[in-house]
Parts: C-alpha cells; sequence; structure tokens
C-alpha cells in the first residue's frame, strides 16, 4: 500500500529515509492523479521495502508543496538520502515510472 506522506511526517519519512523514496504529489479533483493512483498503488506493493512509494496531498499538505515547486499535478519526486533525484511531472506509463524507480535503486 502507498504510504500517505504530510507536511508533518515529510521530514522523517521522506527525507531521512534509508530507502529511496518516490513521492507522489496529488489531489483529490485532478484527473490525471486519478489515472496514476493505482499505478502508484501496484508499484508501492511491489518495491516494498525496497523504495519508499507514497503520496502526498498538495491541497492538505501546501508547505511541502511549496518547498518542492509542485507547481502541476501529479508530480512524482524521486529521493535519495534526502536530495530530489528525478522529477516527472504528468501521468506516465507503468512502464516509464518503474524505469525510473530501477535506475534509482
Amino acid at each position: 500500500m502507498a504510504f500517505k506522506f504530510t507536511d508533518n511526517n515529510f521530514q522523517r519519512e521522506a527525507l531521512e529515509s534509508d530507502i529511496p523514496v518516490l513521492v507522489d504529489f496529488y489531489a483529490d479533483w485532478c484527473g490525471p492523479c486519478k489515472m496514476m493512483a493505482p499505478v502508484v498503488e501496484e508499484l508501492a506493493n511491489e518495491y516494498e521495502g525496497k523504495f519508499k512509494i507514497g503520496k502526498l496531498n498538495v491541497d492538505d499538505n501546501p508547505e511541502t508543496a511549496q518547498k518542492y515547486r509542485v507547481m502541476s499535478i501529479p508530480t512524482m519526486i524521486i529521493l535519495k538520502n534526502g536530495q530530489p533525484v528525478e522529477t516527472v511531472v504528468g501521468a506516465i506509463p507503468k512502464k516509464s515510472l518503474q524505469e525510473k524507480i530501477e535506475a534509482n535503486l
């Protein structure tokens, strides 16, 4: 299951994670975000224990979204050792997102 990131837990759960992290910045009203939701869930299950994959609702957690300059959603950011290493904006096929995860394992 995809992890639920918030402004309150982001430092601890994403930036201080000892495994790479993918954060899906989304909103409930966003059509492309809804398209990506099942993909993010599948990948979270497939990479459990190797890659922390989760979602952050930009409406509920504007501080973190603003810090990472998320202007359009969905935006997915891969973090390694607390640093962003890759950013994807918009809906993309599962295979494409999986390739980016694999490249950052």
